[in-house]
């Protein structure tokens, strides 16, 4: 087991423009350093969850750079220090790692900023990775009077006196990591946010998430999203008719990705769809905490995408009752997709909507958030568009919210688009 702490994340320009589809690291010696903790760790899954985390903070390059600052930390720290998934993390944790912040040992403490990664000096094939990991640079940057930096830059040397966070950058580790987990568990990669049960959270000086996206689509992203997922499966009907059915499905009932994927006592399939004496469908789920629930199907979804599906397959138009026919497979035919394969397949299809959109010269502020969209934005993206349409109990049961409230609060507001409108054309004078 590897003791040492080394950067995970590429600088701002590197990090954008890397493919998010691919489920690694864009550095071989990252993906390298992943691999050598023990499995149990989950190393690489936390670095994944990670990476799409701070991928809605990468539009601006400071945001970046600090969000990625304090997740790295974090993850280097359950994996070194704590020898526990990120994912895994308790009240206790949390506390241990703000401890942890305030006074870092001398040798996660740097002297200067130093580059993250390095030109590979002994890159002789075409084999080799470009860059690797620069062994001397630190997690922690203790702050040296100029005067003094240039005879640092080269040296090995740790600090000499020890390291303080300040009250004001200690809100900034509680901030970012605590919308971390709330993302995890959005996500459904983690049960609790352990920051939010820590004790005395009001000497961390909280503040709002100033860079906190919507995580939902506007309704021009997407009809972009859909359209680039019909061409896909237009173009390529072998690999991609299986991804707009697992885009369409998601959105049109506010699945989450085990709902699709499938959990380890329950795996989707055809039969649980079902057809009620009145005619209405119904989707019967194992969800988070082993409850069973069901789903509303919207007629729409039925008669043009799980018939266009389920003839692509060569089945039967409609589900026959108790079919085990898996809901989604590998290209292989075999039963099931991980979480991770799930991801990735609909990271593609934002990522190729995206393209369309600059392609298009679309301005912009209509691009910015589906820069940061993941899987999840589908159920919160979907639910946002109905809710103006739905009942909120009957939305409230179908997205599974155990508290009404959640599902009213989130969705049954005034949508910032049409507050604006109200206000934009009044007048300072003449009101009448």
């Amino acid at each position: 087991m590897t003791i040492s702490t080394y950067p995970l994340f590429e600088s701002h320009d590197d990090f954008v423009d890397q493919d998010f589809t691919v489920c690694r690291s864009s550095i071989r010696s990252v993906n390298d350093y992943l691999e050598s903790f023990d499995e149990e760790l989950l190393a690489i899954d936390g670095y994944l969850a990670a990476r799409t985390y701070l991928r809605h903070y990468a539009e601006n390059p400071l945001t970046f750079s600090t969000y990625r600052c304090q997740v790295e930390r974090l993850l280097l720290w359950s994996l070194n220090i704590l020898k526990k998934p990120i994912t895994q993390l308790k009240r206790l944790d949390a506390e241990a790692f703000l401890e942890f912040c305030k006074n870092p040992p001398a040798s996660w403490v740097g002297p200067v900023i130093r580059n993250r990664f390095l030109d590979n000096k002994d890159s002789t094939t075409t084999l080799a990775h470009p860059v690797v990991i620069n062994s001397k640079w630190r997690p922690f940057t203790q702050k040296t009077p100029k005067q003094f930096r240039g005879d640092l830059v080269n040296s090995d040397d740790q600090v000499s006196q020890g390291y303080h966070s300040s009250k004001g950058s200690m809100g900034n580790v509680f901030k970012i990591c605590s919308g971390f987990y709330e993302y995890l568990i959005e996500e459904d990669l983690a049960g609790t946010n352990p920051f939010r049960k820590v004790n005395k959270k009001n000497q961390y000086n909280a503040t709002p998430d100033e860079g906190a996206v919507t995580r939902a689509l506007t309704p021009l992203q997407w009809d972009y999203v859909l359209e680039t997922a019909e061409a896909m499966a237009a173009a390529e009907p072998n690999k991609h008719e299986r991804t707009l059915f697992i885009l369409i499905t998601m959105f049109s009932m506010y699945l989450r990705i085990s709902d699709i994927a499938g959990r380890s006592n329950w795996k989707p399939t055809m039969g649980d769809f079902r057809r009620d004496q009145e005619g209405n469908w119904w989707f019967h789920v194992i969800g988070k905490g082993n409850k069973s629930a069901k789903i509303a199907v919207r007629d729409d979804y039925v008669t043009g995408y799980l018939t266009r599906y389920r003839r692509f397959l060569g089945l039967s138009p409609l589900p026959e009752y108790q079919e085990k026919t898996p809901l989604i497979t590998t290209l292989s035919g075999r039963s099931g997709l991980s979480d991770r394969q799930v991801r990735a397949l609909l990271q593609a299809v934002f990522d190729n909507a995206l393209n369309r959109m600059r392609t298009e010269d679309r301005e912009a502020y209509e691009m910015d958030s589906l820069r940061a969209a993941s899987s999840h934005w589908l159920r919160h993206t979907s639910a946002t568009f109905d809710a103006p349409f739905r009942n909120a109990k009957d939305l409230q049961s179908d997205l599974r919210h155990s508290n009404l409230a959640t599902t009213q609060n989130t969705y049954y507001h005034s949508h910032d688009q049409e507050r604006a409108h109200s206000v934009k054309r009044l007048g300072l004078r003449d009101r009448g």
